[in-house]
């Protein structure tokens, strides 16, 4: 159905709800050349008047994200393009999203293993990729992390040292996966997936590229060490809390980057074979440990806040082309697949 509905389509229309990337996404299309839509609740955001680049050319204002499926018509009328990101899917919910039958950027199948982590497990262990050890709760003997299923910008996740810590805070009405707490440095690896570029990192299908690393910044966690030891802060009632609050650019030292790479042809190959493949942008995020081996404890299957670092390239993607955001490379792609006839091996 929706091959059928990109055939009718003239000039696309790309479009997102106003959070998360939505300024890079709308910059990106801007720069190639595609109309923008922006999806809002009561009232345009003002803010969009200080980024005149940035800024949709039209809004879609709504009482509830709720209200997309109801507004599919105009969508269509619009030739929306949907550009998934991580607070349209989580304010919408990965199930509405995954049947919303709107032209969508990427391959929607992801949702169904992104959003569970058990088969996001079986994803990327099918990849052959190191990933910190899950444990049952009464196996709890060191610390670790508990995390509930979906994306929440680090408010589903907190850190317990035994079995009874679990007990006291976990809430039993969600599905949620206990981890082993791996020491290291984050680094969260944005990668770009195209099904129809034929020259650069070659797969058996398709071609990879690294658009740039960051780490995210997480209140409070990352200056709770001020204060003292967990476990003295944990007495006077004090516990870490990873919300996503922003981010910082990193590289790599560069002998490492044969490994990233190999991470995402691996991860990429078994999603090909799962599902159809993670077509556009994706991010492993990884821990790097001291004896430099990466433990992968999470993939995000979209673009993620942290290439907003990036709108006007970064240490990688300046290689590839001078000035290339992820929303850009999501919009060079659009534009490609449609000169080529190809819209359908990226839009779902």
């Amino acid at each position: 159905m929706i091959e059928d509905i990109l055939k009718r389509y003239t000039e696309p229309t790309v479009t997102t709800v106003c959070s998360h990337s939505s300024l890079q996404i709308f910059d990106g299309a801007r720069k190639e050349g595609f109309k923008t839509l922006g999806i809002a609740l009561k009232k345009p955001p003002k803010f969009y008047d200080a980024f005149p680049r940035a800024k949709p050319d039209e809004f879609m204002i709504l009482d509830d994200y709720l209200e997309i499926e109801a507004q599919k018509d105009e969508l269509l009328r619009q030739d929306a393009i949907v550009i998934p990101h991580g607070s349209f899917v989580e304010y919408m919910g990965a199930d509405r999203f995954r049947e919303l039958q709107v032209p969508t950027f990427g391959n929607r199948r992801v949702l169904e293993w992104e959003s569970d982590r058990n088969k996001e497990r079986t994803w990327l262990e099918g990849a052959g990729l190191v990933l910190p050890a899950e444990l049952d709760l009464d196996e709890v003997d060191r610390a670790v992390i508990v995390k509930y299923h979906g994306a929440k910008g680090g408010a589903s996740f907190f850190i317990a040292r035994n079995r009874e810590e679990i007990e006291a805070r976990v809430d039993k009405t969600q599905e949620f996966t206990i981890q082993e707490f791996v020491l290291g440095t984050r680094y969260y690896i944005h990668y770009f997936y195209s099904p129809i570029k034929e020259d650069g990192y070659a797969l058996s299908k398709g071609t990879l590229e690294v658009l740039g690393i960051d780490r995210r910044v997480e209140s409070n966690i990352d200056e709770i060490y001020r204060l003292g030891s967990i476990n003295e802060l944990a007495r006077v009632g004090i516990d870490p809390s990873f919300v996503v609050t922003g981010n910082l650019p990193l590289v790599l030292r560069e002998s490492l980057l044969p490994k990233v790479f190999e991470m995402g042809e691996q991860v990429v190959e078994e999603s090909l074979r799962l599902f159809g493949g993670v077509i556009g942008p994706f991010c492993l995020e990884t821990i790097c440990t001291p004896d430099l081996e990466f433990v992968v404890f999470e993939i995000s299957a979209r673009i993620v806040a942290g290439t907003n670092l990036f709108i006007s390239g970064s240490p990688y993607a300046d290689f590839i082309e001078p000035g290339l955001s992820t929303g850009r490379r999501i919009a060079k792609e659009i534009r490609a697949a449609s000169e080529l006839g190809r819209l359908a091996e990226v839009i779902t």
